[in-house]
């Protein structure tokens, strides 16, 4: 009867570990792909790992471009907050100097006096500086040249370019502006420049020109909108492919800065590493620049 007994108890004990066995190995096989997916999303950990907010500031010529990789990041990482400050790129590198944000935006390459500082830039992509005017504007080609001259109002009316006779309205964008910066160095026209109105942010140049049919701005690529027209500079018109090819001559980078010595946090590394890792490209393509990676 013992032996009986012993036998029936050896049985249970092998049904009881195959029924722990079966209920354990669906765990186990769902946790994979849970996994999977969020290291596609967000490569350098998972998105229940990150949390904390990066905290960005500058060029406002980046506001798309950024706003799309900060949107991006966010949702494959709930627990994370992404700030952008649009203050203008040198405003932006003075605040990771200062330690005020985790990443600077600029849309000029730093100076030899910013890199001795301790600061280091990464580029993220390449953007075109387009010229725009009023769409009523019949001017549709300029060289260089020309694009120099109206700027230092050695050119001052529009007939002067096979236009109507009407006084050029010069609108560019204030001092430490990375687009100025890029614009007026490309041009060869830096500290040369005789502006009727100088604004403070893109989207301001872009709006006094779609309202002023004399007027001629400069303006992101990136932020063009059907309310001005970009002209064609030296026959090429500006678009992603012919930034690409460098047959665009009027194109800079967007850059972000860190602070030599400076460690970022885990998150603020994290979309760093996301952003230049060649993982958010179809994301910077969508938003009009050219990724470098």
């Amino acid at each position: 009867m013992k032996k009986i007994i012993s036998i029936a108890l050896a049985a249970m004990l092998v049904f009881a570990m195959a029924g722990c066995s079966k209920s354990e190995a669906p765990t186990a096989t769902t946790a994979v792909p849970a996994q999977t997916e969020a290291q596609t999303q967000a490569p350098e950990a998972t998105a229940a790992a990150l949390t904390g907010t990066v905290a960005t500031d500058g060029s406002t010529s980046m506001e798309k471009v950024i706003g799309a990789l900060g949107e991006a990041f966010m949702e494959a990482n709930p627990g994370v907050n992404f700030t952008y400050n649009p203050t203008g790129s040198g405003s932006g590198i003075t605040a990771v100097s200062e330690g005020r944000c985790d990443i600077g935006l600029s849309s000029r390459s730093l100076k030899d006096d910013e890199k001795a500082s301790g600061l280091i830039e990464t580029v993220l992509a390449y953007d075109g500086i387009a010229v725009i005017v009023n769409p009523a504007n019949g001017v549709e080609d300029l060289d260089l040249e020309t694009i120099a001259k109206i700027y230092t109002g050695e050119i001052t009316n529009w007939s002067e370019v096979g236009g109507s006779d009407a006084e050029i309205v010069l609108v560019g964008r204030e001092a430490g502006s990375g687009t100025r910066s890029g614009f007026e160095e490309i041009v060869d026209v830096k500290d040369k420049c005789q502006y009727r109105q100088e604004l403070t942010s893109t989207g301001d140049v872009i709006t006094a020109v779609s309202q002023n049919p004399d007027a001629i701005g400069y303006a992101s690529l990136a932020s063009v909108k059907d309310t001005v027209k970009a002209v064609k500079v030296a026959g090429v018109a500006p678009s992603e492919e012919t930034v690409k090819d460098g047959t665009y001559l009027i194109q800079r980078p967007f850059v972000l800065v860190t602070k030599e010595g400076v460690t970022l946090s885990p998150v603020a590394q994290a979309f760093f590493d996301y952003a230049t890792g060649g993982a958010a490209n179809d994301i910077i393509t969508a938003a009009g620049v050219v990724p470098v990676n």
